[in-house]
Order: C-alpha cells, then sequence, then structure tokens
C-alpha cells in the first residue's frame, strides 16, 4: 500500500479529524475558563458541542464524502454520537464499578468510543450512496 492510498483511507481522515476535534474542543474550554471565568460544566458542554458541530461538517465533507441531506446524516450523526458514547461510559463506569482505576477506565473506553462511532458514521450516518450505471 502507497502512502496516497494509506493517506486516503477513511479511518485515517476520521483519525485526523479527531485530533482536530480534540484540540478544538480543549481550546474552547480552556479559553472559556480562563479569559471568561467559565465554571467547568458549562465550558466543558460548550468545547464539546463546537466539537461535535466541527466533526459532522469534517467528516460528512472530507472523511466521507457524503452529499445527501445534511439533516438526515446530522440526526444519524447524532445518534451514533450517542451510541458510541452510552458504550463508552457504559465500559468506563463497569471497570471503575468492578474496582479498576478511573483514569485506566477511561483510557480502556475511549478504543470502544472510537471504533463504535467510526463504523457508525461510516455504515449509517454517512452511507455511501449505491453507484449509477452498470457495473463493468
Amino acid at each position: 500500500m502507497n502512502w496516497r492510498n494509506a493517506l486516503g483511507h477513511t479511518a485515517l481522515k476520521f483519525a485526523g479529524v479527531g485530533l482536530i476535534n480534540t484540540l478544538l474542543c480543549l481550546g474552547v474550554i480552556f479559553s472559556l475558563k480562563s479569559l471568561l471565568g467559565f465554571a467547568d460544566l458549562p465550558a466543558n458542554l460548550a468545547g464539546y458541542a463546537v466539537g461535535l458541530a466541527c466533526s459532522f461538517v469534517l467528516n460528512r465533507r472530507w472523511t466521507f464524502a457524503h452529499s445527501e441531506r445534511p439533516l438526515a446524516a446530522l440526526l444519524r450523526f447524532l445518534l451514533v454520537f450517542l451510541l458510541s458514547y452510552l458504550l463508552n461510559i457504559s465500559i468506563v463506569l463497569g471497570l471503575i464499578r468492578l474496582g479498576g482505576n478511573a483514569y485506566l477506565a477511561h483510557l480502556a473506553g475511549m478504543p470502544f468510543y472510537t471504533i463504535a462511532f467510526y463504523f457508525g458514521c461510516r455504515h449509517f450516518a454517512f452511507p455511501q450512496a449505491a453507484p449509477i450505471g452498470n457495473p463493468t
């Protein structure tokens, strides 16, 4: 596999969008807290809202090149996010309840969230349109 094909793969694009979202989300949270004096909860909610909006736009347009109805895609995207988050928090809380370290539990939940979110976006939120014409 050459680098051009590897970098064009949706999983790598998805990871790049995730990195951008993480930096943007933290930037919003830290800015609201330090510059505007926001409390933790509103700063966190605002940061995640901005990150989620950025994720939708970048993943829809760049990662999955989805061009169908955006409102329907947004609703599916939010459902995928919710289900992925519920999977994550279930794993985190389950590991903590079993006596695991809370920080490690959060780290352990992240790959499950990421994988579920990627496949949910790829196959449900931003499905590829069927090709038009005769297969050759």
